[in-house]
């Protein structure tokens, strides 16, 4: 499903991108299969002789790091990859290497198992982001849901990420409609135990008025595309009871979901002034949690900034990440040197 196609941005080094830059394929990450869209230069073997290498030298050695950072987009609850298709295209255009992955249980990934859920998307995030990192250096970028995933990763030390961008993750200061379904009142209570399911196309019509409203910062401006992907997800009353179970697992797993005193990789926390799901105080409380952080307040967007302006978020993803990625590898250089003049100390 395309999105709308929109103006060659500005970003730095931008050139005239293809017809169709985003790259479609399906592969499998912690037994989950899944769909992925890329963007950037195919990368090429490397000239050195296979022949003389050994197997694991050839399997790290059988892609060229590219000068770029690589940037891992995730998306949110109810979302897919589509939803950083407008922003692929404008990074296709800057060469800025990019991947988008529908999370299980969304787009055309396979479905979660049961039980917890935020242990299988944390295994799914690693082994995305352990592929790429053989390709060079990652940044990952998340909204909402996603933004979650990229702080849980972020989490772990053993995971190679140069930085992480956190688009309006709930948990922190959400909005009464995130804390509505946790609590589960009597008219979500009355909804999932009515006798007689509500007929599918009364459940549609609901869904292309919510949605809207929900995801953008002017529901006016709405692509109806994408909010018919949305709506898509809810043909029925089954699948509406569906995901509204699942959504109250979720919010439930939120509340013990972050180790913030363990991130430690470059953070850059975006709120949003006209989201109506995760309130721009929530990322205020995110930044203070991250002394190191750095916080973008944007009154005019909305949940899900990557759709309201796609053009200015490739923009800040492609500074940030470069940033990051320098940030990083001086740290681990002056980690590497510290560790030097330690071990020739001991000798001594």
């Amino acid at each position: 499903m395309t999105a709308t196609k929109r103006p060659a941005p500005a970003v730095p080094g931008g050139r005239p991108s293809d017809p169709d830059p985003v790259r479609v394929s399906f592969r499998r990450y912690a037994g989950v299969r899944t769909r992925v869209l890329e963007v950037g230069d195919p990368v090429q073997e490397p000239e050195q002789p296979a022949s003389r290498r050994s197997p694991r030298r050839r399997a790290a050695a059988s892609h060229v790091r590219p000068s770029a950072p690589r940037l891992v987009l995730l998306h949110g609850y109810c979302d897919s990859a589509d939803t950083w298709r407008p922003a692929l295209e404008q990074l296709a255009a800057a060469g800025i290497p990019a991947v988008a992955v529908d999370l299980p249980g969304f787009g055309d990934a396979q479905p979660l198992r049961p039980g917890p859920m935020l242990p299988q998307l944390d295994a799914f995030a690693t082994a995305v982001v352990r592929e790429q990192a053989v390709l060079g250096s990652v940044v990952l970028a998340g909204n909402s849901l996603g933004g979650t995933m990229s702080l849980r990763a972020s989490q772990n030390s053993h995971l190679p990420i140069s930085g992480v961008v956190s688009i309006a993750a709930p948990g922190f200061v959400d909005s009464w409609l995130i804390r509505a379904v946790a609590r589960y009142p009597l008219p979500l209570r009355l909804y999932t135990a009515l006798p007689v399911p509500v007929p599918g196309f009364l459940v549609r019509k609901v869904a292309e008025q919510v949605v809207p409203r929900l995801l953008y910062a002017d529901s006016g401006a709405a692509d109806a595309t994408q909010v018919q992907r949305f709506t898509a997800l809810f043909p029925d009353y089954r699948a509406t009871k569906s995901r509204l179970e699942q959504a109250r697992q979720l919010v439930a797993e939120l509340a013990d979901a972050y180790r913030l005193d363990s991130v430690q990789v470059p953070l850059l926390v975006v709120a949003c002034g006209k989201d109506k799901l995760v309130t721009a105080a929530s990322g205020r409380q995110l930044h203070t949690l991250v002394p190191h952080s750095r916080l973008l307040v944007r009154e005019d967007w909305g949940h899900c900034p990557q759709l309201d302006d796609p053009v200015e978020i490739a923009e800040l993803l492609t500074y940030f990440a470069a940033s990051a990625v320098r940030t990083t590898q001086a740290k681990r250089a002056a980690a590497t040197a510290s560790e030097a003049v330690g071990e020739d100390t001991a000798a001594g």
